[in-house]
């Protein structure tokens, strides 16, 4: 499984962006999906996350109330809406996906650049 991330850039804070993250295989609706993040000079954490039916979704502290994830299984792809941004959501983001019959993600794609200015 191979997962190529896009759509991170520079936007201003209270701003959104909409990364996405397209997978490549035909089990793509067997598979568990979750957005990291790793900001300069700190260690990797999760965001979000969504299991492998789109049915149900998790989300850190940091990202309730103002991120939506999705999965359309159709197009092999996991969306991260990202609303109301703030300087703190400034970090390379990257999208992971996690086989329903593993306890950890698997595959991670290469990451995309997000960049909130103040």
């Amino acid at each position: 499984v191979q997962l190529q991330a896009s759509g991170g850039g520079l936007v201003q804070a209270g701003g959104y962006l909409r990364p996405s993250c397209a997978t490549s295989g035909r089990t793509f609706n067997m598979y568990a999906m979750g957005w990291f993040r790793q900001a300069p000079g700190k260690e990797r954490e999760f965001v979000s996350a969504i299991n492998w039916s789109g049915g149900s979704t998790y989300y850190a502290d940091s990202a309730k109330d103002r991120f939506t994830i999705s999965k359309d299984n159709a197009k092999n792809t996991v969306y991260l809406q990202m609303n109301s941004l703030k300087s703190e959501d400034t970090a390379v983001y990257y999208c992971a996906a996690r086989p329903a019959t593993k306890h950890q993600y698997t595959y991670w794609g290469q990451g995309t650049k997000i960049t909130v200015s103040s």
